[in-house]
């Protein structure tokens, strides 16, 4: 070993540098790396003798005062346990709003078409949950009957017949940012599936593939308004003149936030979207909580029959539904008026819906969820005689075929999604929405992280997102014995009672509560 040693400090380097001076030179870079330990030590030292200072002196945080320092890691450690939570704790059906497992099948249908699961299945079943009724003899795959189309508007100068029965719910350009509003249009021309606005105007990009347009009128009426947020007839008719605009709707309240107008922070209203919405850029965008020109069920009428006669198009509302008794009041002034005073549709939207923004009580305490408001939207129509007049569409965490089927079973005439198909363009559930730091690119207007959403391909998603939607809810329809999602009926849904029993699921409007 002494030889051995002897022998390895006798070599020399490459260029002729013996060993020695090699150790030499390591050993002084050993010492600037000490030093410069020293000095981040110091820097350390300094930084938390400083925080101590202001957290001991500041009086404003009580976990601060009393825990200098210490006490700053507790907003980092909340922080990192979403993190944590997401990926290692919960399990795959425990999240909020949407759980792992929901989010996964949706990936997958995008990503690879996969529709099938192993061994079984995991869904626990709590009161409340729907049984889909399948038939003693189920319909065949092959056997399809010839269906009348859908028509919404019949009495307008420019009825539609939807082409899917699934479609993209309204996400303004705003909340979404540009390459995801893009993937949208050109998916949903690729699915034939129709795309809503949402309430920040029509975009150029929401043109871009040459989709059916469904336009949103929020309260502010953006794309369409006076300075006073009342309508200005000429810009709507000027809209209109491009054929993709096949209906309008207006808005009068949204699930995750009745009572409360739109929320578009002024970092994120660039000059394109200023353009959109006919408003300064850089200034934050707050739409009024209703219709300025709409206070009541008679005002309604007229703004609904205001905006059919500009656009010449099926005109239907978007609501959700808290107390019935002034949904029944509306109705009864339809009844006055007559029929042909209704609007074309009626959308639905469950206190259970998203947003990019919004007051937490609103999200979490105002209307009534989808399962609840949707049959009941569906009876009143019944006791009206509207329901062949009014179609109903409905909205609200309804992301996965076993929803939509539901829907169908509850009433609806047409389901439209719009978190279910932020997951498809890749949304991962960051709960990032109103930061614009989305890290998937979606709801943000930093083009660093735009630049992670390839519109092409995400388009693709958007397009396997609806075929799956469309594949699985017929097959569930076969599965009850009938031919298609229309024909499902309350009588092919059963409903988990406390008992852990189910029992036919039927009307759930009851007028004694409300007399």
């Amino acid at each position: 070993m002494p030889f051995f040693i002897s022998h390895l400090f006798a070599q020399t380097g490459p260029n002729g540098t013996t060993v020695e001076e090699v150790t030499t030179f390591a050993s002084r870079g050993l010492n600037l790396l000490g030093s410069l330990f020293l000095f981040v030590i110091g820097i350390i030292v300094i930084a938390a003798a400083v925080i101590f200072i202001i957290d001991i002196t500041q009086t404003s945080n009580a976990v601060h005062r009393n825990y200098p320092v210490l006490g700053r890691f507790r907003k980092v450690f909340s922080r990192l346990g979403e993190f944590f939570r997401q990926y290692f704790f919960a399990q795959d059906r425990e999240e909020m709003p949407f759980n792992r497992a929901e989010r996964d099948w949706v990936n997958e249908v995008c990503d690879e078409g996969k529709d099938v699961v192993p061994f079984g299945s995991t869904k626990v079943l709590t009161p409340g949950t729907p049984i889909f009724a399948n038939g003693l003899f189920p319909r065949l795959d092959d056997e399809h009957e010839t269906l009348p189309p859908f028509i919404i508007g019949q009495g307008t100068p420019h009825p539609y017949a939807p082409k899917s029965y699934f479609n993209i719910s309204g996400m303004s350009y705003g909340s979404l940012s540009k390459p995801a509003i893009q993937a949208l249009s050109h998916g949903a021309g690729m699915a034939g599936c129709w795309l809503n606005t949402g309430e920040g105007g029509v975009s150029r990009f929401h043109l871009e593939g040459e989709c059916d347009i469904i336009y949103q009128l929020g309260t502010a009426k953006f794309g369409a308004r006076n300075d006073d947020a009342t309508l200005n007839e000429d810009k709507l008719r000027k809209i209109c003149e491009n054929h993709h605009i096949r209906m309008i709707e207006i808005k009068l309240s949204q699930g995750a936030k009745p009572g409360k107008g739109g929320i578009l922070p002024a970092e994120k209203v660039t000059k394109e979207i200023a353009e959109a919405r006919g408003i300064p850029e850089g200034m934050a965008a707050i739409s009024p909580n209703r219709h300025v020109d709409a206070s009541n069920s008679e005002e309604l009428l007229d703004l609904i029959d205001q905006v059919r006669r500009v656009s010449e198009r099926p005109t239907g509302l978007k609501i959700c539904i808290g107390n019935p008794v002034p949904i029944i009041e509306f109705l009864e002034a339809i009844k006055k008026r007559g029929k042909a005073s209704a609007p074309d549709y009626i959308a639905v939207d469950g206190g259970d819906g998203g947003t990019g923004a919004a007051p937490l009580p609103l999200i979490d305490n105002t209307g009534l969820t989808i399962r609840e408001s949707l049959p009941l939207m569906d009876d009143l129509l019944r006791e009206y005689g509207l329901r062949d007049r009014v179609a109903l569409v409905a909205s609200g965490k309804l992301i996965t075929s076993a929803d939509v089927a539901w829907a169908f079973c509850a009433g609806a005439d047409i389901v439209t999604a719009a978190r279910g198909f932020m997951f498809s363009l890749g949304c991962i559930q960051a709960l990032k929405c109103d930061k614009n730091t989305c890290p998937t690119g979606v709801t943000t207007h930093n083009h660093r992280l735009q630049r992670g959403l390839n519109p092409t391909n995400k388009a693709v998603r958007v397009k396997n997102y609806v075929q799956s939607i469309q594949k699985e809810v017929e097959m569930i329809a076969h599965a009850c014995g009938v031919e298609g999602p229309r024909e499902l009926t309350r009588e092919h849904l059963m409903i988990i009672q406390s008992s852990g029993r189910s029992k036919p699921f039927k009307q759930v409007w009851d007028r004694s509560r409300y007399n």
